[in-house]
């Protein structure tokens, strides 16, 4: 049996497909020293970026397999180190033993997102970029996937950049002014200071704007549907998914606990929650689904009340809307079927019936445009909750230098830590636990 290779710390190798089985697999391997794994299952180290037929060897001499090799010379790679790939016949225990035969010749198991970590910290990506790279594998609809290329390609990054430039030339203009306060420049009308700060906010906010779009697509939009019994909020949850997802029956009461059920939207993921009926009971199974009911009202995006079109708005539902959190709302007058009226939409309210289908698109488009949906998407970057929060810092700064414009020190500081929360989004600047937690998300072999 040949002698292993020496034991590579920085040599990592894992299978990149996903598992199962399938037509082709491929396991990757990058680091330093990938050429002389390479010539012990290949028996030579193939040409730079081309493709190339081969045999994979075992420890024995015996062929594990036979495929394509594709070798990368850094810094020409997806981590800019030396990365094989060998690409194999899709079933789990080839690809396995392709793998243990890597780890044979030193180089051991990758952990999650190490292959694009390396990217990251070789320069290839910047962290926006990197998250982009599993936003686009974990894509539920082709907007999703469309707005993670922008932020893949770099598009989110540039106006990320632009900003941090713009903020980068505002903060010189303030501190030569500090340095040289015997130059008496006129800072605030001379150099358009405030000008300035508006171009600025106003590039910022719209960068806010594409964020929030990209972030529903990306986590979708939790929908609840709440009222008394028996106003149709199974029947509703069933027409929106298509399919028979909660039993409905005429005995009230018939729900008792949350039923979820993912749609989507325009390319938009919705995760619509039928809820228990919302009444006085004293059965303790039935109170224990009103209080889940109540709990999912607090988390969701969007609160759907229906309510029976016969009678319309009451005491009860009065009392309902009462309660609702701070949440966008959206009122359902269910059965016109039965009340013999036309589907419509007034306002904040829709009438339709979940039985027949009849106005159910209206409530599609009032369920998008109620969580601030402004478009098919185009231009929208794939955003994450800590990209909202930087973005969301970096504007209160901007704010807070606005009303310290008379004190150019605090200006400048406000200033600065603006630049700082934007160029977190990028990982100008991160802190190891940081990557640990964004990068421990990704799947083995990414």
């Amino acid at each position: 049996m040949a002698k292993p290779l020496p034991a590579k710390p920085d040599l990592i190798a894992a299978i990149a497909t996903a598992p199962g089985r399938g037509g082709v697999g491929v396991v990757r391997v990058s680091g330093a020293d990938v050429a002389p794994l390479a010539s012990a299952v290949l028996g030579r180290v193939p040409e730079a970026r081309h493709a190339t037929f081969a045999r994979f060897i075992d420890g024995c001499g015996g062929v594990i397999d036979e495929g394509i090799a594709l070798y990368f010379a850094a810094p020409h790679s997806f981590t800019g180190e030396h990365v094989l790939e060998l690409q194999g016949h899709g079933g789990p225990a080839v690809l396995d033993l392709i793998l243990q035969r890597c780890v044979e010749l030193g180089a051991r198991l990758a952990g999650p997102g190490e292959f694009t970590r390396r990217a990251y910290l070789n320069g290839k990506l910047d962290l926006a970029q990197a998250e982009a790279v599993a936003d686009l594998i974990d894509a539920a609809s082709g907007e999703a996937a469309r707005s993670a290329m922008r932020s893949l390609s770099g598009a989110f990054s540039a106006r990320i950049a632009e900003l941090v430039e713009a903020l980068t030339r505002l903060r010189m203009l303030v501190e030569a002014t500090l340095d040289f306060p015997e130059e008496e420049i006129d800072f605030l009308q001379q150099a358009d200071a405030f000008g300035r700060l508006d171009r600025i906010d106003a590039s910022l906010a719209a960068v806010r704007a594409q964020a929030k779009q990209g972030a529903l697509l990306r986590e979708g939009l939790t929908v609840v549907l709440i009222g008394q019994p028996n106003v149709g909020k199974s029947s509703l949850l069933n027409q929106l998914a298509g399919f028979e997802a909660a039993i409905v029956t005429e005995i009230a009461g018939t729900t008792r606990d949350t039923v979820r059920e993912a749609i989507q939207i325009r390319g938009v993921p919705l995760h619509i929650i039928d809820t228990a009926g919302l009444r006085d009971t004293d059965d303790p199974v039935e109170q224990l689904g009103i209080a889940r009911t109540w709990d999912a009202v607090e988390k969701a995006d969007v609160a759907l009340l229906l309510v029976d079109a016969a009678h319309g708005l009451g005491e009860r539902e009065a009392a309902i809307l009462a309660r609702l959190p701070a949440v966008a709302r959206l009122t359902i007058h269910n059965k016109i079927d039965v009340s013999a009226e036309a589907p419509r939409a007034a306002g904040d309210e829709i009438w339709l019936s979940a039985k027949t289908g009849a106005g159910v698109e209206l409530l599609r488009g009032k369920l998008l445009e109620a969580a601030g949906w402004q478009s098919a998407g185009e231009g929208a970057f794939m955003a994450r909750a800590r990209h909202l929060d930087a973005l969301a810092r970096g504007a209160a700064h901007l704010a807070a230098a606005r009303q310290a414009a008379t004190q150019l020190e605090l200006f400048a500081e406000e200033l600065r830590l603006a630049q700082a929360a934007l160029s977190d989004i990028t990982g100008e600047f991160s802190a190891d636990d940081l990557l640990g937690e964004i990068f421990s998300k990704f799947c083995i072999g990414k």
